[in-house]
C-alpha cells in the first residue's frame, strides 16, 4: 500500500520549468564609454531689440534658415531719424562756427603782428576757435550716435542659421525699459554636444579626453573630412558616435573640442563638448542623446559576449545559470565588462558554447533541472510582429 503511494506521488511531481537559453557567443565587439548627450547650437544669437520702439515689421518666417546680415525686424525708425537730422543740423552749425572761428583767428594774429590790436582780443579769438573745434567734436558724435541709434531699428542676423519663432509680434512695444528677446537665431552646423564622462574614464584616456590646444573650429571641419574619407581622424582616432532618442546611429562622426575646468565633486564626473557636423541639419538645440566613444583598450580578438538579460546581479556581484548536458543549472559567479548594445561583455567564468539561461530566471535555482528550449535568433526577435 505505501509502495502505491509512493508511485502516485511520483506521477505528480510537477515536471521541470521550460526556460529559454541562448549561447555564450565569442566575436569581434567594439567596446564604448557610453553617456547622455545635450544637443545645442555651435552659435546661439538672441536677437534683441536695443533701441525702443513699436515693432513695424517681421521680415523671417518663423522657423526659417536665414543668412548672416539678413533683415530680421523693423522698428519705427520716424523718432530716430529726427533725432539724427536734428544731430547732423548741429554738425553743420558747429562745422560753420569753427570756421568762422577760423577766420577771425586768422584776422587777429594779422592785426597783432601789426601792433592794431592788443594780444587779449588774439587770446580771445584763438579760445573762440578751440571752443568751435570741441563743439564741432561734440556734434560729430552725437550724429554717429543717432546714426547709430537709426539703425539699431532694422535689426539684422548675426550668424547664418535657422530663426525662431518671433517671442513679439508687430505692433508692441519693445526696449522700452530692457533689451526685449525678439527670437533667437542658431548656427547648427555643426553642433555642439555636452556629455559627463567619470574622472577615472577621464584620466585613463588622456590622449583623447586632453590637450585641447589648437582645436577650434577649423580644426574640427579637417577632421570631419578625414572621419568621411578615412573613417579615423588625423591623429588616427575613430570618431565620437551619437545615438539618437529612437535609438538610431546618426550617420556622421564627431570629435571632441573641449573639456570644463573642473571635476564635478558631487558627482565624480568631467563636462566636455563635442562637435558634430550637421549639413542635412536634422539636429536641432535641445536634443538628447547618447554618445558612443570607442575605449582604445578594448580587447584584440574574439571576446565573449551574453545576452544583459541573463546575468544575475546581487550585490555587484554576477552570476550566470549556466545549463549543463544532464539539465541541470549551476549558477556559476562571472566577471564582467562592458556593454554592448543589448549585450555584456564576460571577461572571466564561462566558455564559448556553453547555454545560458536568458528567460525563466526566476523558475531556477542552483542544482534545478530544466527544460531548455533555444531563444530565438537576435535578427528574428527585433523583426517587426504583424
Amino acid at each position: 500500500m505505501a509502495g502505491a503511494c509512493h508511485g502516485e506521488d511520483a506521477q505528480k511531481a510537477p515536471p521541470p520549468p521550460t526556460v529559454l537559453v541562448d549561447e555564450v557567443e565569442a566575436r569581434d565587439v567594439k567596446e564604448y564609454i557610453e553617456a547622455v548627450a545635450v544637443l545645442d547650437g555651435y552659435v546661439n544669437a538672441e536677437i534683441r531689440a536695443r533701441v525702443s520702439g513699436y515693432l513695424q515689421s517681421q521680415n523671417y518666417q518663423d522657423g526659417a534658415r536665414v543668412k548672416k546680415g539678413e533683415l530680421l525686424f523693423t522698428i519705427d525708425p520716424t523718432e530716430y531719424s529726427a533725432q539724427a537730422s536734428l544731430a547732423r543740423g548741429n554738425l553743420e552749425r558747429a562745422q560753420a562756427a569753427r570756421a568762422l572761428g577760423q577766420t577771425q583767428l586768422e584776422r587777429q594774429e594779422q592785426l597783432v603782428s601789426m601792433k592794431a590790436s592788443p594780444r587779449q582780443a588774439y587770446d580771445e579769438a584763438l579760445a573762440a576757435k578751440q571752443d568751435a573745434a570741441g563743439q564741432e567734436t561734440a556734434a560729430k558724435a552725437s550724429l554717429e550716435q543717432a546714426e547709430i541709434n537709426l539703425g539699431y531699428t532694422q535689426i539684422r542676423s548675426p550668424v547664418d542659421g535657422v530663426a525662431g519663432v518671433a517671442q513679439v509680434r508687430v505692433g508692441n512695444l519693445v526696449g522700452k525699459d530692457a533689451p526685449t528677446l525678439l527670437t533667437t537665431v542658431s548656427q547648427i552646423h555643426p553642433m555642439r554636444v555636452r556629455f559627463s564622462v567619470s574622472e577615472i574614464e577621464y584620466i585613463r584616456y588622456a590622449k583623447r579626453t586632453q590637450h585641447f590646444e589648437g582645436r577650434d573650429l577649423s580644426w574640427a571641419e579637417r577632421q570631419f573630412a578625414s572621419l568621411a574619407r578615412e573613417g579615423v581622424t588625423e591623429e588616427g582616432l575613430p570618431g565620437i558616435e551619437l545615438v539618437l532618442a529612437d535609438g538610431s546611429v546618426y550617420p556622421h562622426q564627431g570629435v571632441i573640442i573641449a573639456a570644463d575646468r573642473e571635476i564635478d565633486p558631487a558627482t565624480a564626473t568631467i563636462r566636455l563638448e563635442c562637435l558634430f557636423p550637421n549639413p542635412e541639419q536634422t539636429l536641432r538645440p535641445g536634443q538628447y542623446g547618447r554618445v558612443r566613444i570607442q575605449r582604445p583598450d578594448h580587447p584584440q580578438g574574439k571576446t565573449l559576449v551574453v545576452a544583459e538579460k541573463s546575468l544575475i546581479e546581487v550585490q555587484g556581484t554576477y552570476s550566470l545559470a549556466v545549463v549543463g548536458s544532464d539539465n541541470v543549472v549551476k549558477l556559476r559567479p562571472v566577471e564582467v565588462g562592458a556593454r554592448v548594445d543589448d549585450d555584456r561583455v564576460i571577461k572571466k567564468g564561462v566558455e564559448p558554447g556553453e547555454l545560458v539561461v536568458v528567460e525563466g530566471l526566476q523558475k531556477v535555482k542552483d542544482g534545478s533541472h530544466v527544460t531548455p528550449r533555444h531563444a530565438p535568433q537576435k535578427s528574428a526577435r527585433l523583426e517587426p510582429q504583424p
